[in-house]
Order: C-alpha cells, then sequence, then structure tokens
C-alpha cells in the first residue's frame, strides 16, 4: 500500500467506525412495519354513513403488490400470504441496507 493510501485509509477509519458504531446502538430500536393493502378518500358525510357490511373499493387492483413502509417510509413491495391462519407478506422487490436506512431517516 502506498503511503498516500495508507493516509486516506487512516483518514477515514474513524468516521467508517464511528457510522458502523452508531448502527449498532440503532440495531435493536423498534420501529412500525406495515403492509399497505390500499387507500382511499372518503368525505365525512361517507365516514358517518358507514355501517357493518359496507363495502369501500380501495385504489389498488387485485394481485397489485402491497407498499411495506417502516416508519411510513416505503422500503419494498410484497404480496400476502397466509402462515398458520395468519397474514404474512412475501417481499417482492426491496431497496438496498443503505436506501432503506436513508428514506427512514427522511
Amino acid at each position: 500500500m502506498t503511503p498516500e493510501a495508507k493516509t486516506k485509509a487512516a483518514e477515514s477509519a474513524p468516521v467508517d467506525q464511528g457510522r458502523d458504531h452508531n448502527l449498532e446502538l440503532m440495531l435493536d430500536v423498534p420501529l412500525n412495519f406495515s403492509a399497505e393493502l390500499g387507500g382511499c378518500s372518503l368525505t365525512v358525510g361517507e365516514i358517518l354513513q358507514l355501517s357493518r357490511g359496507k363495502v369501500i373499493e380501495l385504489d389498488k387492483l387485485a394481485g397489485e403488490p402491497l407498499d411495506l413502509t417502516v416508519n411510513g417510509r416505503l422500503i419494498a413491495h410484497g404480496e400476502a400470504v397466509v402462515v398458520n391462519e395468519r397474514f404474512g407478506v412475501r417481499i417482492l422487490d426491496i431497496a438496498s441496507p443503505s436506501e432503506r436506512l436513508a428514506r427512514m431517516r427522511g
């Protein structure tokens, strides 16, 4: 390794180690994960007229991937599955780990 390369490596090492340490501190922080089936806009009047058995049409087509979010930030798309009589989500595509961190930061 050239002296210049060693200097650059030494200069960046504390920053990278600091980032890794900060990330390690955050790994156990709980976040809110959601799988969004779809949505729509309703007026106050429509909300007040809702009753048992009423069907509300959502903006996504049947079979269209679900939006998977962490703290309201989109990180992936998936499809609904059933696992032991509970709903689950199979991930179809997902942002890279660095993109996910950036999106969660805002």
